[in-house]
């Protein structure tokens, strides 16, 4: 060890991490030896430019596909616990959910003076060709630059806003892309090059807090995501907005803003609007955001009281409806909170 300063690495889980079982590949443990091992095979000058880091595992790594906002809630108080012990904080994490808790992160984490870089692979850490190591490797000399303060999702070579990125490949290393916002670094001839006059401490610091409301009460189904489809009907959408349990949800329209003229379909979001539930809408295309109106099928999005969601992702925008019913805030400030940037995400 030296006095240089020193990261936390998390191990959340994920195919990063996992091993070859009689079931197929699940998650591993004993992670910290088995990446000093991996470490060990980069060139010297690779290995000595790495910060020093302290590797904790997470009790019982999951496979990501079935984490929950509990999962996020759990990664965000664990950060919160030791974050003023380390320089910077890497997560790794599986990639089918990455997006969704690095956005969770994102709003839970509001005003972090530090990086936390969660990145994971396509491929166990063993495996031959993995692209573990290479996103690793990225991921800790980031999250060693004091000016990169905000959460953010490290892979293929590229540094992304946590609330401005997808997966967008089942397959391929370069399975993450930031599709209305630039990148905030790349990792050129395996050195990190960040563009400091692209992230949020030039651009929008805001109130510096961190918000741990507790998910629990929206973890079992609490927010719903609702994608258009022609020939979708009013009853069917009442099935799910006229649940009790269900607080707030995320519609994905056609376009720019449109959805069906359909007076039915008009008036069960707009009665789960008045009874105070919130909702919000994006555009199902990944690229441009939505402009309700600008269509005269999309100007009663509006009229409905359906929030909009500007050019945010899926991921970005129902883990924000989630972090804000999960407090004691009143409908209005609900609405205006969702309405305005928090960490950059529109």
């Amino acid at each position: 060890m030296t006095d240089a300063p020193t990261l936390l690495i998390l191990y959340a889980g994920g195919t990063v991490g996992m091993v070859d079982t009689s079931h197929g590949l699940a998650p591993g443990k004993d992670f910290a030896a088995r990446l000093d091992l991996a470490l060990a095979g980069l060139p010297p000058a690779r290995r000595l430019a790495l910060p020093d880091f302290n590797v904790i595992e997470l009790p019982d790594p999951i496979d990501s596909s079935a984490a929950t906002p509990r999962d996020w809630q759990r990664l965000a108080k664990e950060i919160t616990r030791r974050n003023r012990e380390y320089a910077g904080i890497v997560v790794l994490h599986g990639t089918d959910t990455l997006a969704w808790s690095a956005s969770s992160l994102a709003y839970q984490l509001q005003g972090i003076d530090r990086p936390v870089v969660v990145t994971g692979a396509m491929q166990p850490l063993e495996a031959q060709g993995s692209d573990a190591l290479n996103n690793i490797e990225m991921a800790l000399r980031f999250a060693i630059l004091p000016a990169l303060q905000e959460v953010t999702i490290a892979f293929a070579g590229k540094l992304m806003r946590a609330v401005r990125s997808r997966k967008r490949h089942t397959q391929s290393p370069d399975a993450f892309f930031s599709p209305n916002y630039p990148l905030l670094g790349e990792w050129v001839n395996h050195d990190a090059v960040f563009y400091a006059d692209r992230s949020l401490t030039t651009q929008q610091r805001g109130a510096p807090r961190f918000e741990l409301p507790d998910y629990n009460a929206l973890a079992d189904g609490g927010i719903a995501r609702l994608v258009l489809w022609p020939g979708i009907s009013a009853r069917q959408v009442t099935y799910w907005l006229e649940d009790d349990l269900v607080r707030g949800a995320l519609l994905e329209v056609w376009g720019g803003g449109n959805l069906p003229d359909d007076p039915a379909l008009l008036g069960v979001l707009a009665r789960a609007s008045g009874e105070g539930k919130l909702l919000a809408a994006i555009s199902q295309c990944p690229q441009g955001g939505i402009a309700p109106g600008h269509y005269a099928a999309g100007r009663a999005l509006a009229e409905t009281g359906v929030l909009s969601g500007d050019d945010m992702t899926p991921e970005a925008a129902l883990t924000k409806i989630t972090h804000l019913l999960a407090q004691p805030l009143s409908e209005a400030q609900r609405q205006q909170r969702f309405l305005s940037s928090l960490v950059g995400e529109r």
